[in-house]
């Protein structure tokens, strides 16, 4: 039965790939790439001339017939630009259309800008929340983030760098002082890491290129001097609860839509929310 691998590529340095994924690329029939023009350097870069066509997020409906098709006659490896396919990127489809075709399907792992990025930052990585690219409208974004507001542990975000600038205006609108890291053209030649506020990285980004990976760290409570949490210490809630539904009162947003976003955040009970929610609504304006 023929093999569907799923192939992690480098995310810029091109000697990240591992010997593992270089054979595979080497042995299988068809590779389905994101871009092929961008598979093509990396497949001359290891001196290979695989067939190729391109899977990606436009065209994906069209051609998962034919990569079937050329999956029943030979193994065939799905490739993204960068990274894992699947992850913010192309690919997670023909996963599960060759699954449930009856193929074989491996992972072959590789680099990823998601742990890279955290790796970088310094905020603790014993878990954290991948939020991908946010929305392209300045409302649905922030609403995005506030919606995170509340989470103890990093959230790790893509952004482009035409966004990067207005992504930061919208992050010091919403998180404040909140530290994060904004780590750019990971693996490459002008790797960079940046952090310190999103006030601070909107002084410092004016034009930026390259693709960007932002890692806010996750709201911080107080702590005892044995490192153990103190409740009676911690930031109250009942002040976070509020400012959360205040902003999203301003912001039109319906109220059970807000009551939704914010209890899922917090992890407080919706009715408990909502007297909060009923409350604001009675303090004169």
């Amino acid at each position: 039965m023929p093999t569907l691998y799923v192939v992690g590529t480098p995310i810029g340095n091109l000697e990240d790939l591992t010997p593992r994924a270089a054979r595979i690329l080497s042995e299988v029939a068809l590779v389905a790439a994101e871009d092929t023009r961008v598979t093509r350097r990396l497949l001359s870069h290891l001196g290979i001339r695989p067939k190729t066509t391109s899977f990606h997020q436009h065209n994906w409906r069209e051609k998962l017939d034919s990569v079937l098709a050329e999956l029943a006659e030979g193994d065939v490896a799905l490739v993204t630009d960068a990274g894992m396919p699947g992850i913010s990127d192309p690919g997670s489809e023909l996963v599960v259309a060759a699954s449930n075709a009856g193929f074989k399907v491996e992972v072959v792992p590789g680099p990823s800008a998601v742990t890279a990025a955290l790796a970088l930052s310094g905020f603790t990585g014993d878990a954290f929340s991948f939020l991908g690219f946010l929305p392209r409208r300045k409302k649905d974004r922030q609403l995005s983030l506030r919606g995170s507001l509340a989470s103890a542990v990093p959230l790790v975000i893509f952004e482009a760098p035409h966004r990067l600038r207005a992504t930061l205006a919208d992050m010091d609108a919403v998180f404040g002082d909140r530290a994060l890291a904004v780590c750019r053209e990971l693996t490459k030649l002008h790797e960079e890491v940046f952090r310190g506020t999103a006030a601070k990285a909107l002084e410092h980004f004016d034009s930026p290129r390259g693709e960007v990976v932002i890692v806010i760290q996750g709201k911080l409570t107080e702590t005892d001097a044995d490192g153990l949490a103190n409740a009676e210490d911690q930031v109250p809630i009942e002040e976070e609860l509020r400012r959360q539904l205040s902003d999203l009162k301003q912001d039109g947003v319906r109220a059970k839509d807000a009551v939704a976003m914010v209890a899922e955040a917090t992890g407080l009970a919706k009715n408990r929310v909502y007297q909060v929610w009923v409350e604001l609504g009675r303090e004169p304006g």
